[in-house]
């Protein structure tokens, strides 16, 4: 056969073998598998997030949130794929025909030819892509267009344009969001067109003749009209924008809304560019007709110009020769709108701010000894701090566990609310003796009962006064469900009620077994149920397990946090979820807050930063769960409560007036209760929440002033102070504490902090919330604020006088001997007489119980200082009260020049600590054998020794602190009068609140 063509030569083939019939059989059997697989496992999620929803009684969350995702994937996915879609089959159609060509079309002819059998499946492929994209990026913005759709009046309007703040916060933010899906599909439409044409001919590079033909000129003219149009769109929009835009301004960190410079100079620019915009619009679209770009480039060079003459140097122009000279005058306007917009959206509008001297106005100070009393029930249990204590003395099995930090509480007993330290015993899954697949999430599934003390009192040994403890739980709460499947501390996933056994807890008597009742988690007897969580939990063993059977139930999201951010995802939830016995059952109180970042001219704060603080730092639990970290409005919309059993979710309505709540309640009907719905058990111990009132001190270290001078000289700006009792380097964290502030008649549970002045550490404001829900006065601000012509000490400060002063730096010296740690509680501050009050629990760890004791109170009050075993003692010494039989023998006045001994010399003195060293090196020598008990026995005699040093150290000073001058109760040395004793007689070293 004659050969037809150029090519190799002729040869022997080689013939590649195909795969085997039962090769390409067990192939395709894999990839089958593999894609049901794939499938399963994606059905599997959907699946049990549809079980969990419905166990909890929130389905209607999970079809609206996932109706809605679907409905906003499917439109402007569908949108997006065709505006591409469409335009490449355009510029298709208006290719030219192909006619002398040269070499760059010959180039090209290759890939037209190469793509031609599959021009239909490539347009497919291209717009289905773009499509997904565009759907999956408009299904994440459900929040915005529920909020659109559903958006109530906030019956305020902004000061600039008198539109309805709902305009800014609801619909302000689904227009952008209309504006840059519309930019995303013009810029990419533009791309495909652009390449379609080139590819087509329809535009040229280097081909001789016309770089375009007249069909592209007119289809890229249309596409970049429309671009500019959207420009035009939002530049109009920009100008509502400069309601909420955020700038650099020196007299806040964070400043909103409209100043001179945007009123006068970027407001009419956004105006003008508007209307260049339209013109430059109708230029491009009138290139259907006269077929050149000339005059659309000249006018779009003229949008440009515009846009930096007049949108960025003109502003600046204004702001130089006309603001920078007369900033004061010019600004002024501005800031008041500021200043009251910022007011009403953190709620601090109402707040009262009250002069206050910060000294005593009583010179009498023994007078005051009662009044320190009925000014405060100060709390010496300091919830951050005991956590080992309670664990230590109350943990009872090794698989329980307490919080990091515990929590304060009211409960009333005999008729009066007793601040109460309160606490879980929670399910340690680390302290199981075995660790297994059957032990850890079967047989240990919760915790059991309720640790609670007394806030103000300790016993003889500075241990605290349980209200509730032992196990089962028993005291002052009376009969309550006890069992704990839901807590702060439970984030493993338990199956309950099937034929597998929980350990209940454990007595004297042995193990007492349970089966869950409750009604809580998913049923597993379904076998579809029990393969869909196989495979979301990658734990196979569920699927044919035994220990699964009828009754079988799983449980997970058993955090209360996690539970309400779930059900509730438009929320923004509190860092401090609480326990609560309500009605026989514990539940878990969760505050939770609805924001925005849309209300005109109100400032931004950060919710992660501003709620940050010493014990946030320390423990990530009490960390806000912000669904939008950036915000400019919030509200404690919803109280919530979990139930510790059943985990049963309930959201009240707490604020009736909030329009962003009543936005989300017709987005999700019946999911949020009326507040009429809440019992008056459970409002005896709801509080005002500790984020809300972080973020509003945050605020008012510059808000709280109301005078647009004042507030731009910066005079008057405040910082919150670090926690002086660590070294931390994080703000101090507010406490609650039942108090009177001056204006009070009687004391009220409060949330309480201090200020100082920016960049000092004196003290410049005391501020105080009623936190008692119920109550006439709940919410209500008060702020203590000191003169700026005195001094009067801050924290920082009295923790330095404490730690300065000789003998107290002694004492503490000498309870730190051995091996105990000393460390420092809450630092609480009190008004009292004009002046201020210090009290701070000092708690030592001694030996190998390593958990803390309260072993002495530090007291400040008008300069004067008191180190003593008890509250009742330091504050008897600070105000100068005798305490009957306590002082010390009178000394002989004919002997002036007579020193008592030196601490060295002392016998006494010298007997406990040689008893001190023998007990240290008797506990060195026991560990040495291992003999734990015989070191327990030894760190106690060592603590008594260490305890007689100090008394008989705190005597001798007692006795010759008189002859030296005037000593700190006032009294003359050398009259033979005895000074009162700190330190009650027979005392023991305890102390009691």
């Amino acid at each position: 056969m004659p050969d037809r063509g150029g090519g190799p030569p002729s040869g022997p083939r080689i013939r590649v073998g195909r795969p085997s019939r039962r090769v390409r059989t067990l192939l395709m059997t894999l990839g089958v598998l593999a894609v049901l697989g794939m499938a399963f496992t994606m059905f599997a999620g959907f699946w049990t997030d549809w079980l969990w929803y419905r166990s909890v009684h929130y389905s209607s969350v999970f079809t609206t949130t996932l109706w809605t995702k679907i409905g906003l994937f499917f439109v402007f996915g569908l949108l997006m794929a065709l505006a591409v879609g469409f335009n490449i089959w355009l510029a298709h159609r208006l290719r030219p025909p192909l006619s002398a060509m040269s070499m760059e079309q010959q180039n090209l002819d290759r890939y037209r030819m190469g793509i031609a059998p599959y021009k239909k499946w490539l347009l497919l492929g291209i717009t289905a892509l773009v499509g997904l994209i565009a759907g999956a990026s408009a299904s994440g913005q459900w929040r915005t267009w529920l909020m659109w759709v559903n958006g109530v009046s906030f019956g305020q309007k902004d000061p600039q344009f008198k539109l309805d703040v709902s305009f800014y916060a609801f619909d302000l933010p689904w227009y952008r969001f209309l504006l840059g899906f519309g930019f995303a599909a013009v810029i990419i439409s533009v791309i495909a067109a652009a390449l379609t044409h080139y590819l087509y001919g329809g535009l040229r590079v280097t081909s001789p003749g016309a770089r375009a033909t007249a069909a592209a000129t007119g289809h890229l003219s249309v596409l970049l009209g429309v671009f500019v149009a959207l420009k035009a769109v939002a530049y109009w929009l920009d100008r509502y924008g400069l309601a909420v835009k955020s700038s650099d301004f020196k007299a806040t960190d964070s400043w909103t809304g409209l100043r001179y410079v945007d009123a006068n100079a970027y407001l009419p620019a956004k105006t003008i560019l508007f209307c260049i915009a339209v013109i430059c619009a109708l230029l491009f679209f009138a290139t259907l007709w006269r077929r050149t770009w000339q005059l659309p480039v000249i006018g779009f060079g003229l949008m440009v110009l515009s846009a930096i003459l007049i949108g960025g140097l003109y502003p600046a122009l204004v702001q130089k020769f006309q603001v920078q000279p007369n900033e004061q005058a010019k600004e002024a306007p501005y800031v008041e709108k500021n200043l009251k917009a910022t007011r009403d959206a953190y709620g601090i509008e109402g707040t009262q701010v009250t002069e206050y001297p910060g000294v005593s106005q009583t010179k009498d100070k023994t007078k005051l000894r009662d009044d320190a009393d009925a000014a405060a029930s100060i709390r010496i249990m300091d919830p951050n701090i005991i956590s080992p204590t309670f664990q230590q003395l109350q943990q009872m099995r090794n698989y329980y566990a307490f919080p990091t930090n515990l929590d304060v509480d009211r409960y009333a007993k005999d008729g009066k609310d007793q601040d109460t330290v309160i606490g879980l015993r929670e399910l340690n899954l680390a302290g199981i003796p075995k660790k297994n697949w059957i032990n850890n999430h079967f047989r240990y599934t919760h915790g059991y009962g309720v640790v609670a003390a007394k806030g103000t009192e300790v016993d003889s040994e500075g241990r605290p006064v349980f209200t509730e403890s032992d196990l089962p739980s028993q005291g002052d709460l009376g009969t309550y469900e006890q069992r704990i499947y839901y807590g702060e501390k439970t984030t493993t996933y338990s199956i309950v009620g099937g034929p597998q056994k929980e350990i209940d807890y454990s007595d004297d008597n042995g193990e007492k077994t349970f089966s869950y009742k409750g009604d809580g988690g998913v049923d597993l007897s379904n076998p579809i149920n029990r393969a869909a969580y196989a495979a979301a939990f990658s734990e196979p063993q569920i699927l044919y397990s035994g220990a699964i059977g009828e009754g079988s139930r799983i449980l997970y999201n058993r955090t209360p946090k996690e539970r309400v951010e779930a059900v509730a995802p438009w929320l923004t939830i509190d860092g401090d979820a609480y326990p609560a016995v309500v009605d026989g059952r514990i539940q878990w109180v969760v505050d939770a807050y609805t924001t925005t970042n849309g209300y005109p001219y109100a400032s931004r704060t950060t919710l992660g930063d501003t709620t940050a603080d010493s014990l946030t730092a320390a423990n990530d639990q009490r960390a806000v769960v912000a669904q939008q970290n950036q915000v400019n409005y919030i509200r404690n919309s919803v109280k919530a409560t979990v139930d510790a059993y059943s985990g049963d979710v309930k959201l009240y309505q707490w604020d009736t007036e909030d329009p962003v709540l009543k936005t989300w309640m017709k987005a999700f009907p019946n999911t949020v209760q009326d507040k009429s719905e809440i019992s008056g058990e459970l409002m005896a111990h709801l509080r005002y929440p500790q984020d809300l009132f972080k973020v509003q001190r945050e605020l008012l270290t510059r808000y709280h002033v109301k005078d647009a001078n004042t507030f731009l000289s910066g005079s008057e700006v405040w910082q919150v102070p670090d926690d002086p009792t660590n070294k931390s380097g994080d703000a101090v964290p507010p406490y609650y504490l039942s108090m009177k502030m001056p204006d009070q008649d009687a004391q009220a549970f409060s949330l309480t902090t201090t200020f100082t002045p920016n960049g000092r550490d004196n003290l410049s404001a005391f501020m105080a919330v009623d936190a008692e829900a119920g109550t006439d006065g709940y919410g209500k601000i008060r702020i203590l604020k000191l003169p700026t012509s005195t001094t009067v000490d801050g924290p920082k400060q009295v923790q330095s006088q404490f730690n300065s002063e000789q003998d107290i730096a002694e004492s503490i010296r000498l309870l730190r001997g051995g091996d105990s740690e000393v460390e420092y509680g809450n630092l609480l501050t009190v008004p009292l007489d004009g002046g201020l009050l210090y009290v701070e629990p000092v708690y030592v760890r001694g030996g190998d119980l390593k958990y803390p004791l309260l072993r002495k109170v530090l007291v400040s009050y008008g300069g004067n200082t008191a180190f003593e075993n008890t509250l009742d003692a330091a504050l008897a010494k600070v105000f100068g009260e005798s305490q009957g039989d306590t002082t010390e023998p009178p000394v002989d006045e004919g002997d002036d020049t007579a020193d008592p001994p030196p601490t060295s010399t002392n016998p006494t003195v010298r007997e406990a600590l040689s008893d001190a060293q023998k007990a240290f090196d008797d506990g060195q020598k026991a560990l040495e054998q291992k003999d734990l008990a015989a070191y327990a026995e030894a760190q106690k005699d060592l603590e008594e020794a260490l305890r007689r040093a100090e008394e008989a150290q705190a005597q001798a000073d007692r006795s010759g602190g008189g002859k030296n001058g005037d000593d700190k109760n006032g009294d003359k040395g050398g009259d033979g009068k005895a000074s009162p004793s700190p330190t009650p007689t027979g005392d023991g070293g305890g102390g009691s609140g």
